[in-house]
């Protein structure tokens, strides 16, 4: 007997010497590796040929050490830390609308539906050439649009540049919230819809709001729309599932190294509805919170999961305070759904040596049982229960919707047309998609791709090597045939490109309530959804 008191004392003093070792090893490496940092620091300081920004390097060496963790773990600054406040919060002092500065131009995006810039006349397209007394063109820096936020009730005066006309307009600016849900609505007199964009701090009372207020109006079953959710506060997805789900339920778990951070986390209150049938939309920009509330939903066979595999963001982040004001969102965990799951898709612990991030779904996938022993699989997101397929979406297509000849193209169609068929009626045939292939070719240099603009960088260089005559020719002829290739290219997404076009159009005359009501009438995975719930013999085998 004292022979194993003596061997168990010795193997417990071995594991504390050993994990005392460890702790001093790693305790011995971060000091080590800092006080390089920090020397290395000194030395620039003193001895290099110019002057430098001590707080510009330090800050691309944190965002490149960051960046090679994953897109998740960043580092904020005092401002940074008042955007991440006003995304969390969905509140902020200012005039209400979207938009872009690039290349020294500030351009209006998008005014929101009664916001001071809508109500001061301010349009999509709009060049912002000064604010107050700065002019646009001599600001530094990518936080212009910082100068357009301020406390409720202050005026700004700005000029633009519309249409080739210069004007000056006045705005006062105003409280403005985000609001989760910017639309819902009766599709029919017993389908109701809730589109649902972000998990911010008032996501589960409006999304509560809404239910009820369609409730009133006679709603038997629901869709709730969760498409291009980008995700939020993990504590709201939990709220939201709650609705639908009985009282201590699990709904998510997350396992971190933190021991203490490693948390169950169950429904708390009394669900509001736990019969409607509901069908939960997602595509692959649904992510984090928005897999969350599908992925339990699915789990427990409370909702039918419908539309294109899910973004697969399995990750939790927490914001730590750092010194000086500053802040820092760090990874701490990953999160399992009811059955078990992990929907990570993409394994940043294992790039290859050329840095490509690894899928999780390319390799063996482990099987999980919903309540009523349906199959679901880890890795690579929510795989929904009814999918609707599409061609994949090319990189093109995306850099096509980013681009400046996109933009340019509807708001040249907003001037000529001054009006169109109310929302849930307007559509768009053949004829404007080959109206806007033909402008893309017309302004190619709004449109370039990477292999053109590399392209034309290898051009200049043969100026200075003196051959540029001599290759002018092949140049011309290489350069036609990337703009014709790019272009037919397009074709394979022609049905998603109309339909995006169909939206942005819309909501330049009808805001963004315009483009729910024209996606209510026309959006195929909404009328196949409203087919489904009334279908009440499917609807249940596919959940049982």
């Amino acid at each position: 007997m004292n022979k194993i008191k003596k061997r168990i004392g010795i193997t417990i003093l071995s594991i504390f010497i050993l994990g005392s070792v460890a702790f001093k090893s790693d305790f011995f490496e971060i000091a080590k590796q800092l006080e390089i940092y920090s020397e290395l620091f000194k030395q620039l300081d003193m001895y290099y040929i110019d002057e430098i920004s001590p707080a510009e390097l330090n800050e691309i060496a944190m965002k490149s050490m960051l960046k090679s963790l994953d897109p998740y773990t960043v580092f904020y600054d005092e401002q940074g830390i008042e955007d991440v406040r006003i995304r969390r919060s969905g509140e902020y002092g200012g005039i209400g609308a979207s938009i872009r500065f690039k290349d020294k131009k500030l351009v209006v995006r998008e005014p929101y539906k009664d916001s001071p810039a809508a109500k001061a006349g301010l349009k999509a397209g709009d060049e912002i050439l000064q604010i107050d007394d700065i002019l646009i063109e001599n600001f530094e820096g990518n936080e212009v649009g910082r100068l357009l936020r301020g406390t409720p009730d202050t005026t700004i005066d700005l000029k633009i540049l519309r249409q080739g006309k210069k004007l000056d307009i006045t705005v006062s600016r105003s409280k403005i919230e985000t609001n989760p849900v910017p639309f819902y609505s009766m599709v029919d007199p017993e389908v109701g819809y809730i589109s649902f964009v972000k998990f911010n701090k008032k996501a589960t009372k409006e999304v509560k709001k809404a239910f009820n207020d369609l409730k009133s109006q006679g709603m038997t079953k629901l869709i709730l729309d969760i498409r291009s959710n980008p995700g939020g506060l993990l504590k709201e997805a939990v709220s939201i599932t709650n609705l639908f789900v009985p009282k201590d339920k699990v709904v998510v778990t997350t396992k971190s190294k933190v021991k203490k951070w490693s948390k169950t986390y169950k429904t708390t209150k009394e669900p509001i509805d736990l019969e409607i049938p509901i069908v939960v939309l997602i595509n692959g920009h649904s992510a984090s919170a928005s897999e969350i509330v599908s992925g339990s939903l699915q789990d427990y066979d409370r909702a039918v999961v419908m539309g294109e595999r899910s973004f697969g963001k399995g990750l939790v982040q927490r914001y730590r305070e750092l010194a000086y004001g500053t802040q820092m969102k760090l990874t701490i965990s990953k999160y399992y759904t009811p059955s078990g799951r992990c929907i990570q898709e993409l394994d940043y612990t294992n790039r290859d040596k050329d840095g490509e991030v690894p899928k999780f779904s390319d390799g063996d996938v482990n099987v999980f049982k919903t309540t009523n022993g349906r199959k679901v699989f880890d890795g690579g997101g929510v795989l929904p229960d009814v999918e609707i397929e599409k061609p994949k979406t090319l990189k093109l297509t995306k850099k096509l919707y980013s681009s400046d000849a996109f933009f340019n193209f509807i708001t040249n169609y907003y001037y000529t047309h001054e009006t169109i068929a109310s929302a849930n009626s307007f559509t768009l045939d053949d004829t404007i998609y080959k109206a806007l292939k033909t402008y893309l070719i017309a302004h190619n240099d709004d449109f370039e791709v990477s292999s053109e603009k590399k392209f034309n960088t290898a051009f200049e260089l043969t100026e200075k090597e003196g051959y540029k005559d001599a290759v002018q020719s092949h140049y011309t002829i290489f350069r036609e045939a990337i703009a014709k290739e790019k272009i037919q290219q397009l074709d394979v997404n022609k049905v998603e490109i109309l339909e995006i076009l169909t939206e942005e159009i819309a909501k330049r005359y009808y805001f963004k309530e315009g483009v729910y009501q024209q996606k209510l009438a026309f959006d195929p995975t909404i009328v196949q959804a409203t087919e489904l719930l009334y279908d009440v013999k499917k609807y249940a085998k596919l959940l049982k």
